[in-house]
């Protein structure tokens, strides 16, 4: 019976969504502390409710556009088992390994993951998106 528990808190005993669309990946710049991203008409980022992974070599970040001049910045690390995040949902970041769900700013839609995502400062000035790192 604790067994049966087991896998039913694991998201069904290890499925993962497989219908959930793949991340675009852009590339970010890194400049001492902070990762930049270029943003222009034909990035996923350029209207609110895209999404990307960024990577850079300082490492990778799911970012979200969250209003005309906000992002959010988060670590692709699931907080479940460390699966790295790489689907959008159109509405949330979707885990492949076990199907945890957050939403773009990183908080838990559900799990099995029950701790949000490491969330990252971000700003945006003349199309360019900087994360701070």
């Amino acid at each position: 019976m604790a067994l049966g528990s087991l896998a039913a808190a694991c998201g069904g005993g290890g499925s993962s969504p497989s219908n959930v669309p793949q991340l675009t990946t852009v590339n970010g710049t890194v400049s001492g502390g902070t990762v930049q991203v270029q943003i222009d008409s034909s990035s996923p980022l350029a209207t609110v409710g895209g999404a990307v992974m960024v990577r850079a070599s300082s490492g990778a970040f799911l970012v979200a556009r969250t209003a005309q001049e906000s992002f959010s910045a988060l670590t692709t690390i699931c907080t479940h088992e460390t699966c790295t995040i790489t689907g959008f949902d159109n509405t949330n970041f979707v885990c492949p390994c076990h199907g945890s769900r957050f939403s773009p700013t990183g908080r838990v839609v559900n799990g099995p993951a029950n701790a949000p995502l490491r969330s990252f400062a971000t700003s945006f000035s003349n199309n360019v998106l900087t994360i701070s790192v």
